[in-house]
């Protein structure tokens, strides 16, 4: 059975990313500020946005020898400017990767080499690793440049290229928009080492004017937190170029601090964040946002990971703002289901954006119906060209009718809402039954005594069968304790069905390892646990 968006199609632009994002529907004004630093409230505004994107281009080709496909790598936490870079890099004919602030050496390594970037901007604190990958990269130091004004080491700032002249953005036709890779962000897909998401010019602006059609509620009173990152897709559409589209405000900061956070909010009357579900989690349970006024807030977008219904309902309990839920992947660019304002249904992702359509298969490919849990695949104007230079796992994501395989198990219901339950590679498999670590997650956040918590599954051989094992970070002055241990496993045991009570037992932990974007680092845990119980699984039953 084939579902397919209950929104009407929409057109999508015939033009390039530049050309959609600065095509200013609402007439906003070049003075309008688009972009504050939260920390140093340096401002920029529409028009240097603009400009300083094309005179950037023009320094990169006339000074650098930037040539049309060439590939420039962003190293660096949030920055004020760093739409600059992204979009002057696309004014030139460039590519941009986006790349994670955080990467070891090797990382970078990686990243440089398989994207094949020539030129590099980076934040000034990262150049001793830039410069050591970039080497590895055989990228010379003389196409390293930095954010900020300061040349460190004779590597220059990327201000040094702004020209005083104008580069005239790259033109697209429609095929062309089709074919032209944009970005390159990193993804792991639905397995393996990450892999670069070739997005095209047509794929951003499909999905930006799907997200557009949905979120006909945002106008230029809107006043974002742009703290997601912004080298990860969902920050890079929601926070840089989206609210550019609808004249927004944008209020930056470079990390994640939960007073930070809080204050930010407060002292710029933020209206709309775009958070994680840990960050959710931290707003309903850390004492510490008491502290605070967020009563400017009027809407929450998460997304990223799954978000239970009760940790939504609490947030919208304590706060009085409605949760838009939304899902999507890198490889959509990102978003295909997104919750209307209007029609928030706790616990649900929302309905399909304009322009798409999916199925739900089985695990053994078998198309399945309303209620029916099974894989997502989607189909649309937003998904990737592929993965670059890897025909074998874009043919194993992508099949020959143009459905994208996401790997993430969910429902629908009758009225087109659909239900993320969890990765379908994380599920545990106990004897037969499938237990999605999400759900039991979701339960275990309500314990008053809980923090936070991850499931991962335990292999025991002499069962044959994996066991849910719950890691769990305890409240602040919660003293740990065997009892403890075993009141949680009996919390469990009293609110779901048998097959998926805790029968791995429960450890503690200091804290639960998450991405930047928010999802449980699952891997790390099942390496943890080898170590801190070479024979746990043998001892349960």
């Amino acid at each position: 059975m084939i579902f397919k968006s209950l929104l009407p199609d929409i057109e999508i632009p015939a033009m390039g990313i530049y050309q959609y994002v600065t095509s200013n529907p609402n007439g906003i004004s070049d003075d309008k500020v688009i972009f504050t630093d939260g920390i140093t409230d340096k401002k920029l505004t529409y028009g240097e946005l603009k400009s300083n994107s094309k005179k950037l281009a023009a320094g990169l080709i006339d000074k650098a020898g930037f040539k049309r496909g060439d590939v420039l790598a962003i190293i660096s936490p949030n920055q004020v400017d760093y739409a600059i870079v992204s979009f002057g890099t696309i004014v030139a004919g460039g590519i941009v990767t986006f790349v994670n602030p955080m990467y070891t050496v090797d990382e970078l390594t990686y990243q440089l080499k398989d994207s094949g970037a020539k030129y590099i901007i980076a934040f000034p604190l990262l150049l001793s690793n830039v410069i050591k990958a970039a080497a590895a990269a055989n990228i010379h130091e003389s196409n390293i440049f930095l954010f900020g004004d300061a040349e460190i080491n004779g590597i220059k700032p990327y201000s040094s290229l702004i020209s005083e002249k104008e580069a005239n953005p790259i033109e697209y036709s429609q095929e062309e928009a089709k074919s032209t890779t944009a970005y390159l962000c990193y993804s792991s897909g639905t397995t393996g080492k990450t892999k670069g998401v070739e997005t095209t010019h047509y794929n951003i602006v499909a999905n930006l004017s799907q997200i557009y059609a949905h979120e006909d509620d945002v106008n230029s009173d809107a006043i974002y937190l742009g703290l997601l990152p912004f080298f990860h897709i969902y920050g890079l559409s929601c926070i840089i170029h989206f609210p550019i589209i609808k004249g927004a405000s944008v209020i930056v900061i470079p990390k994640y601090e939960l007073s930070t956070f809080c204050r930010i909010i407060q002292d710029y009357s933020i209206n709309r964040i775009t958070v994680v579900p840990p960050i959710i989690l931290s707003l309903v349970k850390d004492p510490i946002v008491k502290n605070y006024d967020l009563s400017s807030l009027l809407v929450c977008l998460c997304a990223a990971a799954p978000l239970s219904k009760e940790l939504s309902d609490e947030f919208a309990k304590i706060y009085n703002v409605p949760i838009i839920q939304g899902y999507g992947l890198t490889e959509a660019s990102p978003a295909t289901h997104l919750a209307k304002i209007d029609n928030i249904v706790p616990g649900s992702v929302g309905n399909l954006i304009s322009n798409l359509e999916s199925k739900i298969l089985s695990e053994d490919g078998k198309e399945l119906g309303v209620d029916q849990p099974g894989e997502l695949c989607v189909r649309g104007p937003n998904i990737m060209k592929g993965y670059l230079n890897n025909k074998e796992a874009t043919d194993a994501c992508i099949d020959g009718e143009g459905w994208l395989h996401t790997g993430d198990i969910v429902t629908v219901d009758k009225f087109g809402n659909f239900y993320l339950i969890d990765r379908a590679k994380e599920l545990i498999k106990y004897k037969g039954f499938q237990v999605p670590p999400a759900e039991l997650e979701s339960i275990l956040l309500t314990h008053t005594s809980i923090a936070d918590a991850a499931v991962i599954g335990v292999y025991s051989e002499e069962h044959a069968t994996e066991y849910p094992t719950a890691y769990v970070k305890l409240q602040p002055n919660v003293p740990q304790s065997d009892q403890l241990k075993k009141e949680i496993e009996d919390f469990i045991a009293q609110k779901v069905a048998n097959y998926k009570r805790l029968r791995g037992g429960v450890l503690f932990i200091d804290q639960i390892p998450k991405s930047t974007s928010g999802k449980i680092l699952r891997r790390s845990l099942r390496d943890r646990i080898k170590t801190e119980h070479p024979f746990y699984a043998n001892n349960v039953g």
